[in-house]
């Protein structure tokens, strides 16, 4: 692995005949070793309307070799920083880890994907459907995206998970769940779902999902500043922000820290990333085998989209988006290809858009050169 080296990368500004000074926002120079002027150009493009102090921190995986490049933008000039082992809120991204925990103990024999949930639980779900872990793996579970009894009007806005504890889910399940249509026949991207898997993981194996998910995923993977649990990071925590460009806090999760809780960084995504690539694990090739499709371009593995890019092949992809952060991964299997963006743009920005684009624009060039 190798980082690219710190530059500093200048907006050109023009003179006009009014004596007024205005930015040419394209008209720009190349200074980062081993970047070519695409890629340069689609990380200008993509991230000129941040607010100042937003951060990238990407990695760059090609043939199974990774590069790092970190930037962030301050008074009208983005800089070359060094982020690589710096942390962020990596949002639903988690769903994919959460998922490898189900194929983890589906490999360990400690249950079915096809197994109903209702069986795992010392309570009654109200609901005559069955609900598999495959269902709430790729979205099919036919949940909603949130539990009733989570009303985001009258929670702190600035961490809204926070107070959502095993009580209240249990009591969700128990009294008010709803299911929109009868699983396994739709995919509708559901929070809820992932939050419950990571519940029912958790007390299958009578432990915490941030015990599980050190002990059977970060610790295999040498995952060294990952967490699920804010108070467990070790590294630096870049600062989240919200759309105008000043800072948020972070969000805390319990019940439903399997939907979106934790905090890595991009050398550490890098190296679950580059496992993938290995066709001999069985719990992660389990992940990317194709469970649902949705249409031609889209299928979902466990926690894993799976794009269709016809002749381009396919990706598995995921993003995520909290309150002061973005972020997007795809992988290229066959090519040993992928793009990892962690960042403190908010899920809640105009923009946030462009992160997943910067990302698919990036995989792109990987083949080109």
């Amino acid at each position: 692995m190798r980082k690219y080296l710190t530059a500093l990368i200048p907006l050109v500004l023009w003179s006009c005949s009014n004596g007024q000074t205005t930015v040419a926002e394209n008209a720009i120079e190349i200074s980062i070793e081993g970047m070519t002027k695409k890629q340069y150009d689609l990380l200008f493009d993509k991230t000129k309307t941040f607010p100042n102090n937003t951060q990238l921190s990407i990695a760059f995986i090609k043939n199974g070799e990774v590069d790092f490049i970190g930037i962030e933008r301050n008074k009208d000039t983005i800089r070359s920083v060094e982020n690589y082992q710096d942390a962020f809120e990596i949002g639903s991204i988690t769903k994919v880890f959460t998922a490898t925990l189900l194929s983890n103990f589906v490999n360990d024999q400690a249950l079915k994907l096809e197994d109903n949930i209702q069986d795992y639980f010392n309570f009654k779900i109200k609901s005559e459907n069955s609900i598999t872990f495959e269902e709430l793996a790729n979205h099919t579970a036919g949940l909603p995206r949130l539990p009733s009894n989570l009303n985001l009007s009258r929670v702190d806005q600035n961490n809204p998970y926070k107070d959502y504890d095993v009580e209240m889910l249990i009591s969700y399940l128990r009294e008010e769940v709803r299911i929109n249509q009868a699983p396994g026949t739709k995919y509708e991207y559901s929070n809820l779902g992932a939050g419950v898997l990571g519940f029912a993981l958790a007390t299958i194996s009578n432990s915490s999902y941030e015990s599980l998910i050190q002990e059977k995923i970060f610790a295999k993977y040498k995952m060294v500043n990952s967490t699920s649990t804010r108070e467990n990071v070790e590294t630096k925590i870049i600062q989240g922000l919200k759309p105008n460009g000043t800072t948020t806090s972070n969000w805390d999760f319990d019940a439903l820290a399997g939907a979106g809780a934790i905090f890595s960084t991009v050398e550490d995504l890098s190296k679950f990333g580059l496992a993938q690539f290995d066709k001999e694990n069985s719990e992660l090739a389990l992940t990317q085998k194709p469970t649902f499709k949705v249409n031609d371009n889209l299928s979902l593995g466990l926690g894993w989209h799976i794009l269709n890019r016809k002749n381009e092949g396919e990706w598995i992809w995921h993003n995520g988006g909290t309150g002061g952060y973005t972020s997007s991964m795809a992988l290229d299997l066959e090519n040993k290809n992928g793009v990892i963006i962690l960042s403190n743009v908010s899920a809640f920005s105009n923009n946030m858009g462009n992160i997943d684009q910067l990302c698919f624009g990036l995989m792109t060039t990987l083949k080109e050169n």
